[in-house]
């Protein structure tokens, strides 16, 4: 059938305002299936894109663009920026000492908080000093001290043979480097790095929990494995940064981009979060849910550094 649709004539004989509203707007609801269909029906031509533009009328649109890798990276890199801004005196948030102290407060950090460990980290190195005294504790009584951090047995299995092995293999003294730290019993990748960045100024890349859920929630990489992680992650930032990097993501983790329920509208980074919306929008509830210093509250630390904004934790019992 070649007559026009019963709208075309209608919008030939509007005003030019008229002509930028959506074409078949006037057409009766009940047209005949076999009537000439209406523009908006038409697969997208040129000219249905350009008064789609200039009108801005039209419910479709195109997808947005996938974010080249280029973009990503920058867009990372400036999250990496303000971070440092909202948190320049993030820290490892274990009490330590001495690298010792440090190498064992992180194995114990294992499947708990920072602030159960800290709590429980005065009176195992009170008893246990140095690397030789620990070698030759008695498990039954370490295990006690340290039943508070969880998964105490296997905990204490590895602080005696990662204090035997200090003893044995390298003089008592904690190894500044990634190959020796690993082959101590209990101590991983993400053990060294802490160690490593935090005891003897070498850069690395802590991937923890926080770390790796926040680090996927900013499409920085797609990687469960925590070894893929690290190298997508390092790959993004120069080397100098690794460290500070992990410090911020972590802190950001624990008390704004929280896992089940995000802060979203307390969130200094939201224009750059491709995953902003998945938690509270709302500024007012978003601020409730804010924790540690960012929230008003006590931090891990029983020790903090000087330069925290933040309370002290209580010590064990005092909570």
């Amino acid at each position: 059938m070649k007559t026009t649709a019963p709208n075309a004539t209608t919008a030939k004989a509007t005003t030019p305002k008229a002509r930028t509203t959506t074409p078949n707007a006037t057409a009766p609801k009940s047209a005949p299936s076999r009537s000439a269909p209406s523009k908006s029906a038409k697969p997208k031509t040129s000219k249905t894109s350009r008064t789609t533009k200039s009108s801005g009328t039209s419910r479709t649109s195109k997808p947005p663009k996938p974010e080249s890798h280029l973009a990503m990276v920058r867009r990372a890199r400036r999250i990496n920026r303000e971070l440092a801004e909202v948190y320049p005196y993030a820290h490892p948030e274990l009490d330590f000492r001495n690298p010792f102290e440090l190498l064992v407060a992180t194995v114990l950090s294992a499947q708990t908080t920072d602030l159960r460990v800290n709590q429980t980290t005065p009176a195992l190195f009170a008893a246990y000093p140095t690397p030789e005294d620990m070698a030759a504790a008695v498990p039954e009584e370490m295990e006690e001290i340290i039943r508070p951090t969880g998964f105490f047995r296997a905990k204490t299995k590895s602080l005696l043979g990662l204090s035997a092995a200090l003893r044995d293999n390298f003089g008592g003294e904690v190894p500044g480097r990634l190959e020796d730290l690993v082959t101590l019993p209990g101590v991983g990748r993400k053990t060294a790095n802490v160690v490593l960045g935090n005891a003897f100024g070498v850069p690395g890349i802590t991937v923890d929990t926080h770390f790796g859920r926040l680090v996927r929630r900013w499409k920085w990489t797609e990687e469960e494995d925590p070894v893929k992680v690290e190298a997508d992650v390092a790959a993004i930032f120069p080397k100098s940064e690794w460290t500070m990097l992990s410090h911020r993501v972590v802190f950001h983790g624990r008390r704004i981009c929280h896992s089940r329920k995000p802060a979203c509208g307390a969130c200094p980074i939201a224009p750059l979060c491709p995953s902003y919306g998945e938690g509270e929008t709302d500024p007012e509830k978003a601020r409730k849910l804010l924790k540690y210093e960012m929230g008003g509250y006590p931090g891990q630390r029983l020790s903090p550094p000087a330069d925290y904004p933040g309370k002290p934790a209580p010590a064990l019992g005092a909570e």
